[in-house]
């Protein structure tokens, strides 16, 4: 979906990504703030600054939650309805996604969704996640000192939380507060039109970067205004203090004009993120995805996850496949809101984001095994996980990305993939 997506749904494909798809090993070289730790950072800084990189933003959400989307599969089906017999495996299975039966979420954590992009609830994450699934301001000030420390750039490294609450008004809603903050941060901190800004996001958070490609497609978006005014309608019928539409207006003209940006290029790199909305590449520069994997397929197709089932309730506990929130979380996965006119807007939203037929809709992509979404390079990295850990500590593989350890590995990936001329 290279130009012109429409905020269609992605497509799950089992074909050979050809030259779109990388494999690598996870290798976390020096000790974290060690001397030579911090000269290949510095160095890395160099190689950001000298291809216009301008500003770093690092983007995840609450990581005690309903990853698996299980609650949409059993408000449409699941054990419910009985779609699950006669699948082998798949009962094990949707008991190992439920919050109530995965280890990950707990009621009485200190900090539930929606979450708001303030001191207070970054600060409370960090102490109830640490490094697992989340960007820490610990992580992204030492990340920033890192680049820095030869004195050649003066590169701007921030923090974002979305909402994390994860339907397609969730997401849509995220995906306008975050264009939001991203023109206001580059009125604050760019003076000179151009450059480069890096958006990284962790898991769900690259569903609302693939929104943010959508609403920033170039030229005249046919879908377009049709998001904007189911949104305006919810905001209608729900009033709310920041449910003015004069402020939905006024980010439609600047969004449909091409003047949110001004002028710079905007890069997105998504890790662990599960194939959902598909991307527009019109509006935005170069596009990564990382994706813990293991490429122990016996058939050779590197490229597909180890996701077969029935055996895939008895291998997730052990890791065996890499990230299977990346796997699991894809067409048919999502909260489900109470309220009436969420809902209403969400069935809205699906009219132009993807068809939906329910839980079969669901198993029938998770049987694609697909990892690698339609546009943008994707590297497979083979990360070591330890599965002898509680779930809360790797949440089944898709934690592995935040933590400081992967810092220089990751943005050393980065760097090669999208600004080494020397990868094309």
């Amino acid at each position: 979906m290279p130009h012109n997506n429409n905020f269609q749904h992605a497509t799950y494909t089992r074909s050979d990504p050809g030259d779109r798809v990388r494999y690598r090993t996870f290798q976390q070289g020096l000790e974290v703030d060690s001397p030579g730790w911090s000269q290949v950072m510095g160095q890395v800084g160099s190689q950001l600054s000298q291809a216009g990189v301008k500003g770093i933003l690092f983007f995840n959400g609450h990581p005690y939650v309903d990853l698996f989307g299980s609650a949409r599969l059993d408000e449409v089906g699941g054990l419910k309805r009985g779609y699950s017999r006669g699948v082998s495996g798949l009962e094990s299975l949707l008991a190992l996604l439920r919050p109530a039966t995965n280890g990950i979420y707990h009621s009485g954590d200190s900090i539930h969704p929606p979450l708001k992009n303030d001191p207070v609830s970054l600060a409370n994450l960090d102490r109830m996640a640490k490094e697992v699934g989340n960007f820490t301001t610990t992580y992204v000030q030492g990340f920033a000192k890192a680049i820095r420390q030869n004195g050649l750039n003066s590169m701007v490294c921030n923090r974002y939380v979305w909402s994390s609450v994860n339907h397609h008004l969730g997401r849509v809603e995220a995906a306008v507060e975050l264009l939001e903050y991203l023109g206001n941060w580059l009125k604050e901190d760019f003076f000179e039109q151009g450059g480069r800004v890096l958006l990284i996001g962790h898991g769900h958070a690259g569903q609302i970067l693939a929104l943010l490609s959508n609403f920033l497609s170039a030229g005249d978006a046919e879908a377009r205004p049709g998001v904007f005014e189911v949104l305006g309608r919810y905001w209608q019928a729900c009033p709310d203090k920041s449910h003015w539409l004069d402020r939905l207006e006024a980010l439609y003209q600047l969004v449909s004009d091409g003047r949110l940006l001004n002028g710079v290029i905007v890069d997105i790199v998504t890790l662990g993120t599960p194939i959902r909305h598909g991307w527009d590449t019109s509006g935005i520069g170069k596009l990564l995805h990382m994706v813990n994997h293991r490429s122990i397929r016996p058939d050779g197709k590197r490229w597909l996850s180890k996701m077969d089932l029935p055996q895939i309730a008895w291998e997730l506990p052990y890791l065996s496949g890499g990230d299977y929130v990346q796997q699991l979380a894809v067409a048919g996965t999502d909260e489900w809101p109470t309220a009436a006119e969420a809902q209403q807007a969400i069935e809205d939203f699906r009219d132009i984001f993807e068809p939906y037929d329910g839980f079969e809709r669901w198993l029938e992509c998770v049987r694609r095994s697909t990892r690698c979404h339609n546009d943008g390079t994707c590297l497979l990295i083979d990360y070591p996980v330890q599965p002898d850990s509680e779930p809360r500590e790797h949440l089944f593989g898709h934690g592995c990305y935040t933590e400081s350890r992967a810092m220089y590995f990751m943005i050393r990936e980065i760097v090669g993939a999208l600004y080494d001329e020397s990868n094309g």
